[in-house]
């Protein structure tokens, strides 16, 4: 492995081929109020190459794409492209220099079409009005150019998640840009997708575009990179090249241990039902099926995984489970007692933990205080109420608790939650609703953004509360994680479950084409 740590300050080598750095970050340090996000970053990424950074959640890394992307500007430092200083001032100031991002959460409207959405904002017109020719003239030269198979009439509502992503893609390509930075770009993709997105950097290289790549997952980023940055704790620790770099190398100059792995194989299953799903269909607003006669039952003491591309149907089943969306039809039960008509307050006090798909919409007050995070869905029970009344006092104390047992990263209770990184978000609600003890409990995507070390002690949680007889209902974009944690593993497409599988037989790939529908509903239940 080629590792070296921080230069400091130092003065860059030359960059190879003779030429500048594409982008060049020499001594970037940025603060906020209590915290150094970066302290004296060094970065290098040639032209033309894919480069990956890695680190713990918290290490800095979307605080230097921030940076680098306009939306901050550091305290100490320099960026240079292609051996130029610049001073970005906002991220219109980075798209004018060829800079462009493509975030985690993609950054589109539905009910827009593909054209719609990638012109939006920078509109080439005529006489006043979209000049649609011209528009759908440059997206069809971005598309085949750079093999992204963009359709510029299709609604991006009718789009999957590979598709949505090549969406993004296009929209800062058709801005110009020359860098690209993708935020954790593979999190929601099935492995057939994941193959498509690296064929489409391949070509993004071939005609000189650099990336910028960030990811958790290590076996990607050697798969894919040209070269690799590893950031800890605000402060670059070394780089490695993917070639003679194995991952649990990387691993341990991430979090200082090996890479873990979720599986699983002791049973822990007991008789008893924690949840029944009795033939529930969930209609959307336009009255069509998302949910379609879906049954399934959990048991104490076992994980139950469920599979899907995203937009299958997953979220608006953990939806109806929780209470927030109506049924059309069917019954849910938690143990003896029928729910159905139960509001959501009432299924949380009967014992059901909820760690949300989107921690910032149904997870988490980002203005409010850790504590206040802490009580939020908890609010009438101890350790946050007295009587009627809040305890802010038993709240502060325990909000302490769980940062130090999840390993939280804050100065402390009174923090705001806005300015955890996303890891650290998911830590806080992870705690939260292990401590309430629940029969059961709801895990959509638990360790999504999350990194090794953290993702490591999740799923020992997980593990930990099955074996003492807890029922899981498990979604996740993850299937290692799903294979290696679920006892029982179904597939759901189009809102219908389609095959139920062995998680000690089936593979990622086997699975992701149950996922796509490739191998029709062979294995269903």
């Amino acid at each position: 492995m080629a590792a070296t740590g921080a230069t400091g300050g130092s003065a860059p080598p030359a960059a190879e081929a003779g030429g500048a750095y594409a982008v060049e970050l020499r001594g970037i340090t940025k603060r906020f109020p209590g915290v150094v996000a970066n302290r004296d970053i060094e970065l290098r990424v040639r032209r033309g190459e894919v480069h990956a950074i890695v680190g713990e959640n918290g290490a800095g890394k979307s605080t230097l794409m921030k940076t680098l992307y306009g939306m901050h500007r550091p305290d100490e430092g320099q960026i240079l492209l292609d051996g130029r200083e610049v001073h970005f001032r906002s991220p219109a100031d980075a798209i004018a220099a060829g800079i462009g991002m493509v975030h985690q959460h993609f950054m589109l409207a539905d009910n827009f079409t593909v054209l719609e959405n990638i012109v939006l904002g920078s509109e080439p017109t005529r006489g006043g009005r979209l000049d649609r020719a011209e528009a759908r003239r440059r997206i069809g030269e971005i598309s085949d150019r750079y093999a992204l198979g963009l359709d510029p009439d299709v609604l991006v509502e009718d789009l999957g998640i590979g598709d949505r992503q090549r969406v993004e893609i296009a929209k800062v390509l058709y801005r110009g840009a020359t860098t690209l930075i993708l935020d954790e770009p593979t999190a929601v993709l099935v492995p057939q997708e994941v193959d498509e997105l690296f064929g489409n950097l391949a070509e993004l290289k071939r005609e000189g575009l650099t990336v910028i790549f960030i990811s958790h997952k290590l076996d990607e980023v050697r798969r894919v990179a040209d070269s690799i940055t590893v950031i800890r704790r605000g402060t670059t620790v070394g780089s490695a090249d993917p070639r003679t770099t194995t991952v649990r190398q990387l691993a341990e100059m991430m979090v200082g241990s090996e890479l873990p792995s979720p599986e699983t194989r002791t049973s822990t299953v007991r008789e008893t039902p924690v949840l029944q799903v009795q033939d529930i269909t969930v209609a959307s607003p336009t009255g069509r099926p998302v949910v379609d006669g879906v049954s399934l039952t959990v048991r104490e003491g076992e994980v139950v995984g469920i599979a899907g591309v995203e937009g299958n149907g997953q979220a608006e089943l953990v939806d109806a489970v929780m209470g927030l969306r109506p049924l059309s039809s069917g019954t849910v039960l938690l143990g003896s007692h029928d729910i159905t008509d139960w509001s959501t307050r009432a299924r949380r006090e009967a014992g059901i933990g909820f760690i949300p798909e989107d921690r910032h919409r149904q997870g988490m007050l980002l203005e409010g205080t850790l504590w206040e995070n802490r009580i939020l869905g908890h609010q009438t029970r101890p350790p946050a109420a007295k009587g009627l009344f809040i305890d802010r006092r038993s709240a502060r104390a325990d909000t302490e608790r769980i940062m130090r047992e999840y390993d939280v990263r804050a100065p402390g209770p009174d923090a705001l939650a806005v300015a955890l990184s996303g890891g650290n978000q998911q830590k806080l609600i992870v705690g939260r609703e292990m401590s309430s003890a629940p029969r059961l409990l709801i895990a959509a995507h638990p360790t999504r953004g999350v990194d090794v070390g953290a993702q490591a002690a999740i799923w020992e949680l997980l593990k930990d509360a099955r074996t003492e007889g807890m029922g899981i209902l498990l979604i996740s974009a993850d299937l290692d994680e799903l294979i290696g944690l679920s006892d029982t593993l179904h597939v759901m497409l189009r809102g219908r479950l389609v095959a139920t599988l062995d998680p000690t037989q089936v593979t990622p790939e086997g699975l992701g084409g149950h996922m796509t529908g490739a191998h029709g509903t062979a294995g269903a239940a």
